[in-house]
């Protein structure tokens, strides 16, 4: 099992970005991983730099930190080309370290090239050619394609590493399970679902699975639930709110309805070391083996303190029983 840091695009600035990735590596986090958006969910949050800017300098500050998107949507905002180029590169400058998580997108960030967001069906169409034109170019030379959705005429990426990234695709059901194992080399879920491992196993998936557990760290639970409740409500709204709507004001008006106790129910609150240990055990039982921890608490380096010196401890313990 691997253990990774979310870094949270939405709550911070790129320059505090990379100075949490740095202290991640130090803290003994083994990747760490941030979205791909445009805008943030809520504007509380505040933030939304560029993923590949941020990414390519932890890269540089960095030795032995892995590095995730989680995720790219290589089909509306971006055109998969230029996907398969910022991912070969980035693997470059990482020293193979990076590894792509890519899905089908949410209107949230897609929406603002004005090219409309089409539904579900159309999206995983979209996607799927997407995943073949990122594979055709990361084998070399010159290559064409002519999808129903897609095109790409007489494009090549020039440098392309020995070994190329993990393609790991982002599913929330059978459909998009089917894809990951077809396409991808790997799997990103956000939710502790067992048969969303077991489906991508049984159709010949043999990669990593990663997944995101929700925590909020502080030194009481009050203040971690008020942090968490400010900023991270709109997670609770599941995957058929979050993909469809456009900005943070709508987030906003969606999770208005999300009471304190939701959270608690949901996040690992406050210093209890055993309630964090529950909510990461979600996804551990579930088969997942890349685990990245988001902090949704105020404080960052106090959650780093916290998982060196008694999270980490206890997670490698219960990884070795």
């Amino acid at each position: 099992m691997k253990i990774g840091y979310k870094l949270i695009a939405e709550g911070f600035g790129p320059q505090e970005l990379v100075r949490q990735a740095v202290r991640a590596e130090q803290a003994g986090f083994d990747f760490v991983e941030m979205s791909d958006h445009f805008h943030p969910w809520v504007e509380a949050q505040g933030h939304s730099p560029f993923v590949w800017n941020v990414l390519s300098v932890i890269a540089a500050k960095t030795t032995t930190l892995e590095l995730a998107t989680g995720v790219t949507c290589p089909s509306v905002r971006y055109h998969p080309a230029i996907i398969a180029q910022a991912a070969a590169t980035l693997a470059l400058l990482s020293d193979n370290r990076f590894t792509l998580g890519v899905g089908a997108g949410e209107r949230l960030n897609e929406h603002i090239v004005g090219r409309g967001f089409p539904g579900i069906h159309e999206r995983h169409a979209t996607f799927d050619e997407a995943l073949d034109i990122i594979r055709l170019l990361w084998k070399g030379g010159y290559q064409n394609y002519d999808g129903k959705y897609l095109k790409l005429e007489d494009a090549r990426v020039f440098d392309l590493p020995d070994v190329l990234p993990t393609m790991a695709v982002a599913v929330s059901g059978p459909r998009s399970v089917a894809l990951a194992a077809e396409h991808g080399d790997g799997l990103f879920a956000t939710e502790p679902k067992a048969d969303l491992v077991t489906g991508y196993r049984d159709a010949g998936g043999t990669g990593p699975l990663f997944a995101e557990a929700p925590l909020a760290w502080a030194r009481t639970e009050e203040a971690a639930v008020k942090a968490a409740h400010s900023t991270n409500s709109w997670a609770l709204g599941g995957w058929k709110v979050m993909s469809e709507l456009p900005n943070p004001v709508n987030f906003e008006a969606a999770a208005a309805t999300v009471r304190e106790d939701d959270i608690r129910e949901q996040f690992a609150c406050g210093p209890d070391v055993d309630r964090h240990l529950e909510v990461i055990g979600q996804f551990t039982d579930a088969g997942f083996d890349h685990i990245a921890l988001m902090n949704a608490g105020p404080d960052q380096d106090g959650f780093f303190d916290f998982f060196e010196q008694e999270l980490r401890p206890r997670l490698l313990a219960e990884s070795t029983r």
